[in-house]
């Protein structure tokens, strides 16, 4: 039982023994978030304006939110005096999806939801720097979905699934995805748990190929006594002093928000493409790709998705912005590695790509054969070509494999190598993928068979 509980579920077992490190790690306590915890009728109430005092002073006395009055109380803006309304009432310049919205409160222009506008008045330049990322495009990439409006609304706008976590990008922007409400603690956020919530599991599961890597263990054994409150700015000062309070391995965002910058964003981005592309034989591979993911039509010739694309930033579309993000995290390896050692790192991991773009390439044209001679019905709300942004919501076996080997068995091939977690490489991603090729390549074979057809176009 043990055995197969470990074949189907490997990842029950990887993160409970990453959770047992971080506990046996804690022996002493986490450094101190925030201030003193005081109790509300001791609020020093010389910073805080009318309308917040009215604010606190009704929730307790009708017992609603009790907790978000504690966050709050420990938090920095407690002590600065930043407080309910500062939040609440929704800067001019929101967006109207949150100044639109209707409000619960007595307080007809208090909203539940804050905007990043909101935030900028006192973080102008982390509000500026979040606009440029990633992050900031979430959720226009999630609705941009072709399937997306075909699943339930609580998955997406109530954000029980996918709008969980797009969130981020939500009406310019949700702080509070990464700074947890009330507290918006900073040496909360830098720990690596505080991105974990998102970036695991299916399609992009970075927390399990980086708690299981050595730069993850390192932080599992050691992590606990580390100096959260520390600036990132500040983590590789003086590398050569000896304190076991500095960290001594990376986390999620010393890499992807180096000296603080919310400008989170990588080299290849999300699908791992780029372009332009000097190598011919390697091009051949990602056409293809593109033009199963819709973003080139089966000539070559851009389509309206190549507008998502640029927008949602989920590629790289100019060789320049490709060269500036992997200087940018080659400066950071070099925090703690040579730079040789790290471009050498890096570059083996850009091969890995290449490899999975040529499994990838195959598989696409095989089930494009399958269109083409009429063994699989063109769908006429699809594009004319297998379209690998459809997920779930198609039809055949055959293309349900597809969609698994580029959206799971791809990322995982070249995460796992970037994140340095050779074994999520190689046995959940590399060698899935050529399983999921050969097994494409008999059903391929089973479906001409029992039509009495053979490959025309291969």
């Amino acid at each position: 039982m043990r055995a197969f509980i470990w074949g189907k579920f490997p990842h029950l077992f990887l993160n409970l023994a990453f959770c047992v490190a971080i506990a046996q790690s804690s022996a002493t306590a986490l450094p101190r978030i925030g201030s003193s915890p005081r109790a509300p009728y001791e609020i020093d109430w010389g910073k805080v304006s009318e309308d917040s005092r009215g604010c606190v002073k009704c929730h307790v006395s009708k017992g609603i939110t009790g907790s978000a009055i504690r966050d709050w109380q420990l938090s920095k803006h407690f002590g600065a005096g930043v407080a309910c309304a500062d939040c609440h009432l929704p800067a001019k310049d929101a967006a109207p999806a949150i100044t639109g919205a209707s409000s619960a409160c007595e307080d007809k222009r208090v909203r539940r939801a804050v905007s990043p506008r909101n935030c900028a008045v006192c973080h102008p330049d982390q509000f500026g720097q979040f606009s440029q990322g990633k992050h900031a495009a979430a959720w226009l990439a999630m609705t941009a979905m072709p399937t997306t409006a075909e699943q339930p609304k609580a998955i997406i706008e109530g954000e029980k699934g996918c709008g969980g976590c797009h969130r981020i990008g939500r009406d310019e922007g949700k702080c509070d995805s990464c700074h947890t409400r009330h507290l918006f603690a900073a040496a909360e956020a830098r720990r690596p748990e505080a991105c974990m919530t998102c970036h695991m599991g299916f399609d992009h599961p970075q927390w399990e190929m980086y708690s299981t890597s050595k730069h993850g263990s390192i932080y599992a054994t050691q992590g606990a006594r580390w100096d959260w409150n520390l600036k990132l700015a500040n983590w590789f000062d003086n590398p050569e002093k000896a304190s076991l309070e500095r960290p001594r391995a990376p986390v999620c965002s010393s890499c992807h928000m180096p000296q603080g910058d919310h400008t989170v964003g990588t080299a290849w981005g999300f699908l791992a493409l780029r372009l332009p592309e000097k190598d011919p034989e390697w091009l051949g591979y990602r056409q293809k790709i593109l033009i199963g993911l819709g973003v080139l039509t089966p000539e070559g010739q851009p389509t309206a998705r190549l507008d998502v694309v640029k927008v949602g930033k989920v590629a790289r579309l100019s060789a320049e912005e490709w060269q500036a993000a992997r200087d940018r995290m080659i400066a950071v390896c070099a925090n703690c590695h040579a730079r040789t050692f790290a471009q050498q790192n890096l570059e083996a991991a850009d091969s890995i790509i290449k490899e999975s773009d040529k499994l990838m390439a195959e598989a696409i044209d095989i089930v494009e054969g399958l269109y083409r001679d009429g063994i699989l019905e063109r769908p006429k709300d699809r594009p004319p070509h297998p379209d690998l942004l459809r997920f779930y919501e198609v039809k055949c076996p055959i293309e349900q494999k597809l969609y698994t080997m580029f959206l799971e068995h791809r990322m995982r091939s070249f995460q796992g190598a970037f994140h340095m977690n050779p074994d999520y490489q190689h046995w959940y991603g590399w060698a899935e993928m050529k399983r999921d090729l050969y097994e494409i390549r008999h059903e391929a074979e089973a479906l001409r068979a029992s039509r009495g057809k053979s490959s025309s176009g291969r």
